[in-house]
Parts: C-alpha cells; structure tokens; sequence
C-alpha cells in the first residue's frame, strides 16, 4: 500500500496495492493493522455507498461533534471526485486550511480524514459511486456543516458557482464565520 502525507499531516492519501490477471484484480482496500500503521486508527462501525448521476453534485461540507464525530476513508469505486478536508481544529497550524485531490476508480486512492475535518467532494463524472467508512454512527443532533463555497475558506473547487447541484440542506448551510468552535487541539 502506498501512503501519502498531504500538507495537512494528519490526512492521509493510500492507494491499496491491485493484484490483477486475466480475470480482474484484487485489492485490499482495508486491513486494520496495516491502515493503523499508516496513521489510519478505526475502528470503523459503519459503510456508506453515495451515487450521484451526474457531474457537478457537491456534497458538503460536512462534519458531526461531539462523542460521535467521525473519521472517513472515503474512496471512488465507479467514476471520479474531487474530495476535500477543511481543518476545524482550533489551535491546530492548519485551522482553516484545506486540501484536496481526485479520487477516482482509476487511481484507486483512498484519503484519511480524521475527526475536526470537514469533508466534502464534488463529482467530477456523470454515474459516480463513492464508498466511505466512518467511526462513528450517524448522529443527526452532532451533525453541523458549513457552506461549500465560503470564501474564507478559498476550497478550490473544480467547477463554478453554476455548475454546483446541491441539496437544499446543503445550499442553507453557513459560512464558518457564523459557526461557534467545535473542535479544539
């Protein structure tokens, strides 16, 4: 497996080694011991399988507080995404900060972003599927969010404002600024 540090240390970007043959391929897309080693902790609880049908939906930015925040190892199986982690640790060098990169069936990377985060991903191809494991159970009383476009943020999203499809509940979400700290370091 390889594993990449991003300009935030603590998300991570691993690609599951394939093993293919006239048949198809094998991967081993998760493996406690080796994903802990990698800086990848778990214990997972919970999978969830999004589709999208077309290029442009945005999901996000999204995050839970609390005993129930979650970490997400998140991953394209069909189609491709540009997914995205904010750092909402307060105190933490990279408060506010994002990164992002294209996870695709092709490249088969999968990233790591730990609990503080909010995540988020755009579709980058009609038909998309995305698998996420998450650590916490989904907890609507956790669950907080804040606008996919805020410009305080400067997320550098790889569509325009007008190609966005989002969900209403998405679409009212608010800038950080108006969000008290849910996350210190």
């Amino acid at each position: 497996m390889k594993v990449e540090t991003l300009i935030i240390p603590d998300v991570k970007v691993l690609t599951p080694a394939r093993f293919g043959d006239s048949r198809g391929f094998f991967s081993e897309t998760w493996n406690q011991d080796r994903f802990a080693a990698a800086g990848v902790p778990g214990p997972f609880i919970q999978d969830n399988h999004v589709r999208s049908h077309t290029r442009g939906v945005v999901r996000g930015l999204h995050l839970q507080i609390g005993p129930n925040a979650q970490g997400k190892l998140v991953r394209a199986v069909k189609g491709a995404i540009w997914d995205v982690a904010v750092d909402l640790r307060r105190g933490s060098p990279t408060y506010g900060r994002s990164v992002g990169m294209t996870l695709s069936a092709e490249n088969w990377a999968q990233i790591w972003v730990p609990p503080g985060f909010l995540h988020g991903y755009c579709t980058l191809t009609d038909e998309t599927e995305v698998i996420y494991k998450v650590t916490a159970p989904y907890d609507p009383s956790a669950e907080r969010g804040v606008i996919w476009n805020d410009p305080d943020l400067a997320v550098a999203w790889p569509i325009g404002l007008g190609d966005a499809v989002l969900s209403e509940k998405d679409l009212a979400l608010p800038r950080l600024a108006a969000c008290e700290p849910w996350f210190h370091v």
